[in-house]
């Protein structure tokens, strides 16, 4: 990695710290354990009580940020409602997705209820949206969520994480999968990795993508 890849990503981090809880509160912590360890030296009767309350908090902000992250292994099967982290499901039937004209595959899917242009793309790690589509769907980001830089057409990008109560296509229903809420995504929202390993397969036939689920129930 060069300089200049180094200072932009830490730059990112830098910027995404005021619209990250998580960020706010892990700062917090780490300045009550400076402040702490500086009493003790000091002698303050209640110097070690601060730094361990300051250990304490970072250690349950470390277990939030990876329960979080795990979250994108589909091998991981983290829930914690509590959280904000719902089970993360997709069921239903068999559906074949022709290719398109310009070489993808894309299906008119809902989340939420809410319909929008998903494209099918293999090579994205997570499923994101666009913010007027989240908008539209009633979609917030999750509180504590930790920001996910991500790269668009239109370069790299902070993009805030969501759990979709649903995401509806074919003869597929998905629940509680989570998605980035990314500008610069125009109207092109994705269907990722994170959905696809969920099902119990895909695969292409003559220019068709098949999705099967793990309860096969009917096709399209």
């Amino acid at each position: 990695m060069d300089l200049q890849s180094t200072f932009d990503s830490l730059a990112s981090v830098i910027r995404s710290v005021p619209r990250s809880e998580l960020l706010v509160a892990a700062v917090v912590a780490m300045l009550a354990g400076w402040i702490g360890a500086a009493l003790v030296r000091r002698r303050v009767k209640f110097g070690r009580a601060l730094n361990l309350l300051s250990s304490l908090a970072l250690g349950a902000i470390l277990l939030t940020v990876v329960l979080q992250v795990s979250r994108f292994d589909p091998r991981m099967s983290v829930a914690v409602p509590q959280l904000g982290l719902p089970e993360q499901v997709v069921e239903g039937g068999e559906t074949r997705i022709p290719l398109s004209p310009d070489g993808h595959y894309w299906v008119r899917a809902r989340i939420n209820g809410t319909p929008g242009n998903f494209l099918i793309d293999t090579g994205a790690t997570i499923s994101a949206i666009s913010p007027a589509l989240a908008e539209r769907a009633g979609l917030e980001p999750r509180r504590g969520g930790i920001p996910v830089n991500i790269n668009t057409a239109n370069g790299a990008v902070i993009a805030k994480i969501a759990s979709a109560r649903t995401i509806a296509f074919g003869n597929i229903e998905a629940q509680g999968i989570d998605v980035v809420i990314a500008p610069g995504l125009g109207e092109t929202n994705i269907i990722g990795m994170n959905f696809l390993s969920r099902l119990d397969g895909w695969r292409v036939e003559k220019g068709t993508m098949v999705l099967t689920p793990a309860t096969n129930q009917t096709e399209s």
